[in-house]
Formats: C-alpha cells, structure tokens, sequence
C-alpha cells in the first residue's frame, strides 16, 4: 500500500491533537507571564475541537487503515467522545487549583493534551504494537503529571514509585505480548483470533503469555493484588492531577482490556474469565474493606477506585455484549462521579491548603448547603443507592453475572457492596450532621459551581431515566464486537 491509499480519516482526531500540543507549546515561547490563561483556552479549544473531529469521523461500520492496526468503530467513538469530555471538565476545575500551587504552565497543558491522545491511540488500537504505543504515550504523560509538583517530596516520590511500578506492569504486558506473537505469529487482533480458533497457534505459549497480559491489564486498572500503587500515587499527587488518573485513563485501559480478551483471545475466554473472576471479587473485596479503615479522603477515594474496578472486571469476565455493555456503562458513570467527587477535593483545596482529611468536610452543609448538596448525590451515587446512575450501574454489571449462571458471585459482590455503603455515607454524615470545624468561605468560580451542579444533576437524571445511555453503550459494543 502507498501513502496516496492510506485512509488518515480514522485518525485525524489524534493528528489534530498532535499538531494543537506542538503549537501550543511553540505559542508558551511567546506569551507573556500575565497572559498565560491563554493556554487554558487554547487547551479546552484543542480538546473540544478534538471531540468534534471524532464526532463528525464516526461511523456506524467498523474501518480499518494503517494494514488494520487502527480502526475506527462505534466503540471506540464513543470512550473517545467521554475521554474527551471528562479531560475538557479536569482542565476547567484545575485551572484555580495549578494557579495556587504554581502549576499553572505549558507543560501541564500539553502533558494532559498529550496524555488524552494516548488514550485515543489505545481505543482505536488493533493490533498490540499500536496499543503498546497508546499504552506508554499515556503512562509517561501520567508519571511526568504526578511528580510536575517538584517541590513537593510528597508529589516526587508519588511519581517516582508510579514510573517504577508502572514499568513493570508494562514489562509484563510486553512480555505477554511477545509470547502471544511467538505463539500466533501474528500481533494483529483479528488474526490471533483467527489462529487460536483455526487450531494454527502454539496454545501452550499463548496461554503462558495471557496470564502476564491480565497481570499488566490488572495493574493499569489498579485492581487487586496489582493495587498498592493506587492510594500512594493518588494521595501524592496534585489533586488536579489525581482528578485525571482516576478517570479518563480507566476508558483506555476498559477498552484495552475488551479488545485483547475479548476480540482477540476469545477461545480462551475459559483460562482467563477464571483470573478475572478472582481479580474482580477481590477488587470489590479489599478496596471496600479497606476503604471503611481510611481517615485521608483521597486514599478513600483511591480505594473506593479499586473498588469500582472490579465492578467493571466483573463485566468483561462474562464475555457476552451484555457484560461488555454492562462494563461500558459502567465506566462512562464512574467518570461522571469521579469528576463529582473529586471536583469537591479541589474545589475545597484552592484555599491555600490541601482538603485531604474526611474531618476537613465537616460540616460542609453550613458552610455551603450547595456543595453539600453535591456531595451528597455523589456518595450516593457511588454507594449504589436507588435513582442515581450508581445505581444502574452496579445492576447491570450484576444483571450479566446473573445471566452468565454465576448467582452466587452475584450475592457475594452485593454483600460486599453493601460495605461500601458504610464509608460513603459516613462521608454524608460529616458533611450534614457535624459541627464545622471553621467558617472560612468556599471560594469558587461561577463556572466551577455550575459544572459541579451540571454534575449532579446528570447523576439524577440518568439514576431516573438510564435507558438512552444504556442503549448507546450496548449499540456501541454490539457494533464494534459483532454480537
């Protein structure tokens, strides 16, 4: 094939990101220290313009360019078009935050544009090597972000045990790539599950290479026992930077999950459904328990992430469109109360310290009835309390486990779940319940407090009426995994 028949259509969104970062970084050179928001609007214009592109590319069919490395599906527009949305809403809760902790430069902007173009190269991937790539594009991005706070031990030694731990995990995922290539011939997704299913591949290898691929997929999901990195690099972080690796990365690392097990290795759905059974109950298991012991607010939510995750490992473990469905609805609500939650992390941190402690959410609701409105809706949310999209979510995921025949891991997961509850609503009981331990205003900005209450009232409103998204979520997976 020559250049003049390549097809760059699929990929123009991340082209676009590309050559937005490169002149952005170029225009840091010449824009004076007082006009540096500048760059603020130039990032959320390179990402909305980005969300455009992949909107008006999107396709009903499934196209492949690049030999079939890349391909463009309803799938992966749709994780693109969230991805993108939940960086645009971290860029514009971050802006006070970066500002007071003197952050606010072009190499946080252009990290993060960076960083969601990885995610954009993992989604649309087909073949390992071009995951790979995705893959680190986005996990350098991610460690750079994490230790960008240079002055903070804290910040530093959170980024550093991050690139190490991280390291490994991606060593691991290489390496099972590499035995499954010995073992196929093939990095393509589509031929390897074609060989496995035609009896020309050298099984034995390949199954040696899946159980490094689910270590290296359960690390970047942070679910359990790959799990120690989550709390340390989530409480060492900026919390601006803390908002971004709970949320979009998960898309990235959903996608690219449901893409190597279940478009590639299939055939082998009985080996690994068997580990992801495992990482999944202990996921919602240790992260819940472990959860109700923290008094540090960001390692709560850390391991309530871990948590959230098994719900999603859940889903894909059942290998049908349902789970798969189940699994994208799941983390396209978790991004929306991620946002929520951890908004109010920073929104409460701008002044002048870090809002870390559950004891520094003590009576919010006489400091700000609003926010403790916000708040509230999160939790419950996130507990998976009725007529919020929390709610649905755990559902469905538990709907499909149903159907697969697995009743009793449905029970467990809910009583499991039901733990959960506890140190979520323990949170509503210090906002609501407790004397404030000061009267210091919440300062925020008008457009910080309508996002956060746009927030809330989507959580509301899909916990009500869930059945469209649930719809484009399905359709999506139906389309792109073809049934």
């Amino acid at each position: 094939m020559t250049i003049a028949g390549l097809n760059l259509i699929p990929a123009l969104p991340e082209t676009f990101l590309l050559c937005a970062v490169s002149v952005l970084l170029l225009a840091d050179l010449f824009i004076k220290e007082n006009s540096k928001v500048l760059l603020l609007g130039g990032s959320l214009l390179a990402v909305l313009v980005a969300v455009g592109i992949v909107l008006n590319v999107s396709s009903d069919n499934i196209i492949y360019t690049f030999h079939h490395m890349y391909v463009l599906d309803p799938l992966s527009t749709l994780m693109k078009v969230v991805s993108g949305i939940t960086v645009f809403f971290i860029l514009v809760y971050s802006h006070g935050y970066v500002s007071d902790k003197a952050l606010f430069k072009s190499e946080y902007y252009a990290l993060m544009l960076f960083a969601l173009m990885g995610i954009f190269v993992m989604v649309s991937a087909n073949n390992f090597l071009a995951m790979y790539v995705g893959l680190e594009l986005l996990s350098l991005c991610s460690y750079a972000l994490v230790a960008l706070d240079r002055d903070s031990v804290k910040s530093t030694e959170a980024g550093m045990k991050y690139f190490v731990l991280g390291a490994l995990a991606s060593g691991m995922l290489l390496y099972g790539m590499s035995l499954v290539y010995g073992g196929t011939k093939t990095l393509d997704v589509n031929a390897i599950a074609s060989a496995l299913s035609g009896n020309e591949a050298n099984t034995t290898l390949v199954k040696v290479g899946l159980v490094f691929l689910v270590a290296g997929l359960a690390f970047k999901l942070g679910a359990v026992p790959f799990h120690m990195w989550v709390p340390d690099v989530y409480h060492g972080a900026p919390t601006s930077v803390t908002v971004f690796i709970s949320s979009a990365p998960k898309i990235a690392s959903f996608v690219f999950m449901s893409r190597i097990l279940g478009q590639a290795l299939p055939s082998l759905h009985g080996e690994w459904s068997q580990m992801l059974m495992v990482l999944g109950v202990l996921s919602v298991a240790i992260g819940n328990i472990t959860a109700v012991a923290q008094t540090n607010l960001k390692r709560m939510l850390a391991y309530s992430a871990i948590s959230h995750m098994g719900f999603v490992i859940l889903g894909v473990m059942v290998n049908s469109t349902q789970g798969y469905s189940a699994s994208a609805f799941y983390i396209v609500t978790y991004m929306v109360m991620t946002l929520g939650g951890f908004g109010l992390v920073l929104l409460l941190s701008r002044s002048g310290y870090e809002a870390e402690e559950l004891s520094d959410l003590k009576g919010l609701a006489q400091r700000s009835p609003l926010f403790a409105g916000v708040l509230l809706v999160v939790m419950f949310s996130m507990a998976g309390i009725p007529s919020t999209v929390g709610f649905f979510g755990k559902f469905s995921v538990l709907t499909s486990v149903l159907a697969s025949g697995n009743a009793t891991l449905a029970i467990i997961v809910v009583l499991l779940s039901v733990i959960g509850a506890y140190y979520y609503l323990r949170v509503v009981k210090l906002a609501f319940f407790d004397e404030a331990s000061t009267d210091a205003a919440i300062v925020s900005t008008p457009c910080t407090k309508v996002t956060l209450v746009l927030i809330a009232v989507a959580i509301v409103a899909l916990g009500v009426l869930p059945q469209r998204l649930l719809d484009i979520c399905s359709n999506a997976v139906l389309a792109s995994f073809g049934g």
